[in-house]
């Protein structure tokens, strides 16, 4: 139950961040604004780190694949396509866009256990899904 209630909480911020941050880039620039959204939340991040246990940063050092490590990168790409969307699409065709990306990127990774997932088989019933949520936004779009 609480990964819904995570889910539903991080959907909300989600929709209500691409705005901030597309109002943000309106009062200066593209990068002026990736960073400050990246800096809040790295300062965020570290109180949230200093105040409950100071786990340590040295396992991070034995992760096998290094190629986890570009998730900041993957963040300052993403917070950048969001705006650039968000300006041009709006916030509902924008989100909606994201989110059959999102399903159908998923749904790839998790096919081919993509960087360490479970394989789950080939579910015909995910694809309608898809295609669903796809021609919804055709439909929205009109």
């Amino acid at each position: 139950m609480s990964g819904f209630i995570f889910a539903l909480i991080a959907g909300s911020f989600m929709a209500i961040q691409g705005v901030f941050n597309t109002r943000l880039t309106e009062s200066s620039s593209m990068w002026v604004a990736n960073t400050v959204v990246h800096s809040t939340g790295l300062v965020v991040c570290l109180l949230l780190w200093f105040f409950s246990g100071r786990a340590s940063f040295a396992p991070l050092l034995q992760v096998p694949n290094k190629w986890y490590f570009i998730g900041g990168i993957l963040g300052a790409v993403i917070v950048y396509a969001v705006i650039k969307t968000i300006a041009s699409l709006g916030p509902t065709v924008g989100v909606m866009t994201f989110l059959s990306t999102q399903l159908l990127t998923a749904y790839i990774i998790e096919l081919f256990g993509l960087f360490g997932t479970e394989v789950v088989p080939f579910d015909f019933k995910k694809v309608i899904g898809l295609a669903l949520v796809v021609g919804g936004i055709v439909v929205f779009k009109i």
